[in-house]
């Protein structure tokens, strides 16, 4: 596990996690992500509890791509969460969604979100979409983190 991740992903679909890995390292845009397929977990880890309490908190991702739909843990709660807190609320996190239910992406800018993005379907535009979505929050971004 990378100390200090780039991009964290938070996503159980392990196909799409894979598909943003690949697109990412075939394009050159980070080697360093770590990716968590439930909440908790993710959590855990951007807090420093449990197996993460060692961890150095004050290393935090430049970016994360939190999927809208999680099978363990809310990805609404979790947005929350990492919104509300003063070391983590100015991670920018871009959600990652298969539908475009309005009322998901209307609670997902309430409660913080900086983007929603639909997943493209095909494989390319998914690849590019990711791409673009990298080297947007890495290269032209400036966070005060």
């Amino acid at each position: 596990m990378t100390n200090n991740p780039e991009i964290l992903i938070i996503d159980d679909n392990l196909l799409d996690v894979e598909l943003i890995l690949v697109s990412l390292k075939n394009n050159k845009i980070s080697n360093d992500v770590l990716s968590f397929k439930d909440g908790e977990k993710s959590l855990n880890y951007l807090f420093g509890n449990g197996n993460y309490a060692n961890r150095n908190i004050k290393n935090m991702p430049k970016f994360i791509m939190l999927s809208n739909k999680l099978q363990k843990g809310n990805s609404l709660e979790v947005l929350k969460k990492i919104k509300k807190n003063d070391q983590t609320k100015a991670i920018p996190i871009i959600m990652l969604s298969s539908t475009n239910d309005k009322d998901d992406i209307l609670e997902s800018y309430k409660l913080g979100a900086n983007s929603f993005i639909i997943k493209p379907v095909e494989y390319n535009d998914f690849a590019e979409t990711i791409c673009s979505i990298g080297r947007y929050w890495l290269s032209f971004n400036k966070t005060p983190l």
